[in-house]
Order: C-alpha cells, then structure tokens, then sequence
C-alpha cells in the first residue's frame, strides 16, 4: 500500500505512519517543518519501514496537486491518503479575530477538502479504489469551552465524510474519521496538568496515547474495514458519553 500522511513530523501522525511502515507500507510523509520531517522518516527508515518526507503546506492548493505527484512518481499509485495536519486556536467566542478563524478554515477544512479531492481523483484514475482517512476530533461531537471555532471545523470534517459517500463508494473508495479525546501528544504534554486532569475526567481513566488513535486509523484504512464508509470512529476513553468540563 502507498500512503500520504499529513501533519505527520511528530504526535498522532507520526505514530500513523511508523505503524502503517512496520506494516509494509510505503509512506510519504508530510510536514510543514523540513527539519522535522526528514527526521521522522529517518526514524522509520531506521526502524525498517520505507517512509519518505515532503515538506509544505498542506493547506496549499498547489503544494497538495505536488504532494499527490510525488506519491504517485515515487511509489508509482497512491491507495491510501491519512488527512492529518490541522491546528487547534483557542479563544473566547467574545473577543474571537478574524485572522484565527481564516488560519483554522484555510488548513482544516479548504485545506483537507482539496487533499481529499486530489486523492480520489487520482485513486479514479488508478481504478482500484482506496481508502481516504480525516481526523476529526470529540470537540466535533460535544461542546468544549474556549473551541467553538475549532470544533466546528472538526464537525465539518464528519460531514465531509458522509457528503461523499454517494460519489466515492461506485469507486471502490471509502472515506472515514478518527475522532481522537484527549491525547498524549508533545504539544498536550507541555501542560503540567494535562495527565492528572484527564486521567481523573475520562472513564477509562487515562488520556490517549498516539497509539490508540493510530490503531484506529490503520483499522480503518485495512482491507478489513472494507464496508465501512462514511462513519466517525470516536476514540476517547469514553469521554463523550459523560463530557465533563477539565475546566
């Protein structure tokens, strides 16, 4: 299997692309940082997976038309596109700006939206079918004070998913969300309290870690997940069936 991973230099998306290496799979991976990028794969490389890094934009229109190229140019098709770069803001509704918003709708959602069609452009013209995986969030499930902005494009992503079943199943290809809760990430670990404070409000009892959502993800790219399309996995520790606040 040949797979694009966005967002993918480090957290969830590094995890989704060492987990689908060790599997077999060629990965091109991407990130906005070049440093970070050729590191990560480099990692995988030493860990036995083939994995390739492209640096950009993948809110870039053009940059993603690149990114597909590449794909198809070094492995020769692409069967599987894991959509996962995005960024979180968060903010009062009250004194929320402009500019945060336009950042948050040009990479999640205009962003994923033109990666997503590029995928399934080529994956029609390959003939084969493929897989197309967004990552969502449970903030585009229940509501999360100071991520009104943020959750709702994650919400977006869900019904992207389920908007295109009609015209991507005659294809052969699925498409499908992971919706991840609270997460050990590099970036959530910078919070002295994030372990203690989700451990003690999530019914399982502890954050995520990348591996659980990875899992997920390899799942529902498999050929096993083969009748599954449109849906939101929500991965959380049961965090959405009782929502506290950490707050």
């Amino acid at each position: 299997m040949n797979v694009i991973v966005t967002g993918a230099a480090q957290g969830i998306g590094f995890e989704i692309c060492r987990q689908l290496a060790l599997r077999g799979a060629r990965i091109l991976l991407n990130d906005i940082d070049e440093n970070l990028a050729q590191q990560a794969a480099a990692q995988i490389q030493t860990a036995g997976g083939n994995c390739q890094s492209i640096a950009g934009d993948a809110s870039d229109v053009a940059f993603i038309k690149q990114l597909v190229e590449k794909a198809v140019t070094e492995f020769g098709s692409l069967d599987i596109l894991v959509a996962n770069a995005g960024i979180t803001t968060f903010g009062d509704f009250f004194d929320y700006q402009p500019e945060s918003l336009q950042q948050l709708l040009d990479l999640n959602i205009r962003g994923n939206f033109f990666l997503t069609q590029q995928a399934a452009l080529q994956m029609r013209k390959q003939g084969q079918g493929g897989r197309i995986l967004l990552m969502s969030s449970v903030t585009g499930q229940q509501a999360h004070a100071y991520l009104a902005a943020y959750g709702m494009t994650k919400a977006a992503l869900q019904m992207l998913a389920k908007s295109l079943v009609p015209e991507l199943s005659p294809l052969g290809i699925t498409i499908n969300c992971v919706a991840p809760g609270a997460t050990l990430t590099e970036r959530t670990l910078d919070d002295p309290d994030y372990i203690s404070t989700w451990s003690r409000i999530t019914p399982l009892g502890k954050p995520a870690t990348v591996a659980d959502i990875a899992s997920a993800v390899v799942f529902l790219t498999s050929p096993e997940a083969g009748h599954i399309t449109g849906q939101t996995l929500v991965v959380d520790g049961g965090w959405t069936s009782v929502s506290p606040s950490p707050y």
